[in-house]
């Protein structure tokens, strides 16, 4: 499957865009983590990838989504904070950034802020819904950027979280952006209530014909007071899970994604260790993109994001706060004490609701730490990507 995804990527994607996705991607990827690890030997917090989300603004009102619109003007980066905390990245060999929302392609510089940074990669997380022909042909001029198109079925199944006629849309978006001969992937958050279909061959064959070559799958977590606890994995699911993404890796040339489980197949989570942080659309220097509380906050004001950054206590503390209680994910397994946590820590909820009410009421979950009943890699080619290359997996040796 490895050989064939290969002959995907040099038969669908521009020659020009395959450089730089290899150049700036994979390339500065590997200088990215070489340098972080030689940070961690220091004893510095500076990430190797960092995600933005550039605004709150969006399109959609999915199920499950942790973005809260604020008031009625949407809250977003400025210009100017997100060109200096690449600025800041880029002095430490960070070149690649996760662009979120709402809705990344209602960031109104968003063009303006590729273009400035061509020596750096971007991958933006969209639904997809914005992305006529227009920008198909801007972002195949621009070269440095790969969008990841969130999907969760391929009908009724998409349309129950993202609202009714989104799985046509966005599936016409995915036609688009192969007839433009772009480099990009699919991302699907897997419920209980969609898990047969979107770990099925037909859901993956379907994204190939497409055009997709990579797909990332999220473990859902229900935030929000429109979430659905019900939709969460249990256990034999979890573990159902694990093994499908080893069967469907053997079986489809198409880059399986997942930032949960490392080389051996133990649980993993890229906050606690480090490997990217999140800035909210108010400037918030948050853990992840789920968890939207911060004691640090970038304003247009403050000049040194590093220093801000690195001498944050409340990241600190977060690392060791899982560390002592998992390998997994605590918003699942243990939301009580993370509520505490932040609570103790003083940390600034910049969520737009009560996160740390819906923390102290949530029930705990099954998360992806099964202790011995680790499943490792059993592909070279994943093993390999998850001690070495690529976002998401590097690092994880």
């Amino acid at each position: 499957m490895v050989g064939r995804w290969f002959w995907r990527l040099v038969r669908q994607v521009s020659p020009g865009l395959l450089w730089k996705a290899a150049y700036l991607w994979v390339y500065k990827g590997l200088r990215a983590v070489r340098a972080f690890r030689r940070r961690q030997q220091r004893g510095e917090l500076f990430p190797p990838f960092l995600f933005l989300s550039l605004t709150n603004a969006c399109n959609l009102r999915c199920r499950g989504c942790w973005i809260t619109a604020q008031g009625t003007k949407p809250q977003s980066l400025s210009a100017q904070q997100v060109d200096r905390i690449i600025q800041t990245g880029k002095q430490r060999n960070v070149y690649f950034y996760t662009l979120l929302g709402g809705e990344p392609f209602l960031y109104p510089d968003l063009q303006g802020l590729l273009g400035r940074h061509p020596d750096c990669y971007f991958q933006i997380i969209t639904n997809g819904l914005l992305v006529d022909d227009g920008w198909a042909r801007r972002l195949a001029a621009l070269g440095n950027v790969t969008l990841l198109v969130s999907l969760d079925g391929l009908g009724q199944e998409n349309d129950e979280r993202r609202g009714q006629g989104t799985a046509k849309a966005i599936l016409d978006c995915l036609d688009r952006l192969r007839r433009h001969r772009l480099l990009f992937g699919v991302a699907t958050t897997v419920t209980s209530a969609n898990f047969g279909q979107v770990t099925a061959d037909q859901y993956v064959s379907q994204l190939i014909r497409r055009g997709a070559l990579y797909l990332w799958y999220y473990v859902y977590r229900p935030m929000g007071p429109t979430a659905p606890p019900g939709w969460c994995l249990d256990q034999q699911q979890m573990l159902q899970f694990r093994r499908r993404l080893l069967e469907l890796r053997r079986r489809h040339p198409i880059l399986i994604v997942d930032t949960y489980w490392d080389a051996e197949g133990r649980a993993f989570c890229p906050a606690a260790e480090g490997l990217g942080f999140h800035i909210g659309p108010l400037g918030s220097i948050e853990p992840c993109p789920p968890l939207s509380f911060a004691c640090e906050q970038f304003t247009d004001g403050l000049a040194d994001f590093a220093t801000l950054l690195e001498s944050s206590q409340f990241l600190r503390q977060f690392q060791q706060f899982v560390h002592s209680r998992t390998r997994g994910c605590v918003i699942l397994e243990r939301p009580g004490e993370l509520a505490e946590f932040l609570q103790n820590s003083a940390a600034r909820d910049y969520s737009g609701r009560n996160m740390l009410a819906e923390l102290t009421a949530a029930t705990p979950q099954c998360s992806h730490h099964l202790p011995g009943q680790e499943i490792p890699e059993d592909s070279w080619f994943y093993r390999l990507l998850k001690r070495r290359l690529f976002f998401g997996l590097s690092g994880y040796g």
